[in-house]
């Protein structure tokens, strides 16, 4: 693996890659990555490019490699050695069809889980350096369509749908409106100044899942806590930009999130159901911005769930029946370790729960994170045969009895969904709030 390794598959159609290379000079490309290296690449990069030697053991942590045979094309080393390593090798003396490759390796062929870090006897952080390299692409301007186009949907909107300040109101009034019908009383507060928590989701759920926003609502009536939801840009927490490597976008979207909390005078953030924005809020966009850690507490619904059980404010009437299993998101559970706790709600809440192989920390990652899936459907295909291990995952799970699929993590239901469907697996996914909503005492 000391050469750089040429891929073996053609490369897919991509308006953003295509145009954005095409337009590329050597002067251009020179002086920018140039730029990058001296503003942006510092010690720790030269550090992990310099210290990796190629031993190959990240290659079996890597759901891409696995999933191809061992293919040393796919191992996090060789794709470091594919992408970024030239760039700091050459100096930034680089081709445009090594950026267009550079690119499509880094935006399509990693998920950024950070599984190969666990087993990197030096402990790389391949996710960084990918992230570096996606950063660079972003400033040549070569980045997938789809994503980038959801970029400029946090950039005009300050969410990732395009949702309209009026459709996201009139949506909070609509799953109010259909939640009383069930629970007398129940009110989703808008704008409450003081209140002890503001839930925030990500763009996808005004769009498609308006139902976990009414499921949310429920649990909140039935605990009897002081919340509140903003009316304001700021309401969403997901990040595309953090993907595509537009780190100003990521701070413009971060700050706009952490201030719209502080003028309404919260005590702490619930985030939804959703790994990568978490790891925007908890981990990559309040660095950006010059905080240590945030600004204002945020806690993930999973650990939310868990507290309210401890509490002994969320009750359950009943234990959901039917076999589950449990995929562990990789943004919450490697970047925050909150795999017992999901286990602990899964036990309280569920009849039977069969355990996937591996598990915790050191489960598959869906192949839709990473902003991987955002790329959009030219892409689908590298994805899901990127994570045939993850199928036969999920196969043995079945084999065991399972008939369910928790997944709580929006990006990794698409993912999973995916797979589910292309192997032929017939599994059904579910959040964990779908679970505790079906199974909690209603007042």
């Amino acid at each position: 693996m000391s050469q750089v390794i040429a891929k073996q598959s053609k490369p897919l159609p991509d308006a953003g890659l295509d145009k954005g290379a095409a337009d590329l000079t050597p002067e251009k490309i020179t002086k920018t990555l140039q730029a990058m290296l001296k503003a942006e690449g510092g010690a720790r990069l030269a550090a992990y490019v310099d210290t990796c030697a190629h031993c190959g053991l990240c290659a079996q942590a890597c759901h891409f490699c696995l999933s191809h045979d061992m293919d040393p094309a796919y191992s996090p080393a060789g794709k470091v050695k594919n992408t970024i390593a030239q760039v700091v090798k050459k100096k930034g003396k680089v081709n445009a069809d090594f950026i267009r490759d550079a690119a499509r390796i880094a935006y399509t062929e990693c998920n950024l889980c950070k599984r190969c870090a666990m087993y990197c006897p030096f402990g790389i952080d391949v996710a960084y350096l990918m992230l570096v390299m996606r950063r660079m692409c972003h400033k040549l301007g070569v980045t997938p369509q789809y994503i980038q186009d959801t970029a400029h949907s946090h950039s005009v909107t300050a969410n990732q749908m395009w949702v309209k300040q009026d459709e996201w109101v009139d949506t909070l009034f609509w799953q109010e409106e259909e939640a009383r019908e069930e629970f007398e009383g129940l009110r989703i507060p808008l704008e409450k100044e003081g209140a002890q928590i503001m839930y925030s989701v990500i763009g996808p759920e005004p769009k498609f899942r308006a139902q976990l926003i009414y499921q949310a609502a429920a649990l909140f009536h039935a605990a009897g806590l002081d919340w509140t939801m903003p009316a304001t840009p700021g309401w969403d927490n997901s990040d595309m930009a953090m993907y595509t490597g537009d780190n100003e976008i990521m701070g413009r979207i971060k700050r706009a999130h952490y201030e719209t909390a502080m003028r309404l005078r919260v005590q702490k953030i619930v985030m939804g159901e959703c790994g990568h924005a978490f790891r925007s809020v908890h981990d990559m966009g309040n660095r950006w911005l010059g905080y240590k850690s945030s600004p204002v507490q945020v806690v993930h619904a999973l650990e939310f769930y868990w507290q309210l059980l401890q509490d002994g404010k969320l009750k359950l009437a009943k234990k959901y029946e039917k076999p589950v299993t449990l995929h562990d998101p990789c943004n919450v559970v490697r970047g925050r370790g909150l795999h017992e706790m999901a286990r602990e709600v899964v036990r309280a809440s569920c009849e039977t729960f069969i355990e996937m192989t591996p598990n915790r920390e050191h489960n598959y990652c869906c192949a839709a994170g990473g902003g991987v899936i955002n790329c959009g459907p030219p892409h689908k295909p590298t994805r899901v045969a990127g994570n045939r291990v993850k199928a036969e995952q999920l196969f043995r799970a079945k084999a065991d009895g399972a008939q369910v699929v928790i997944a709580p993590c929006h990006n990794c239901h698409g993912g999973l969904e995916d797979i589910i469907h292309s192997y032929g697996l017939n599994l059904e996914l579910k959040f964990l709030g779908d679970i505790l909503y079906e199974c909690m005492e209603k007042p």
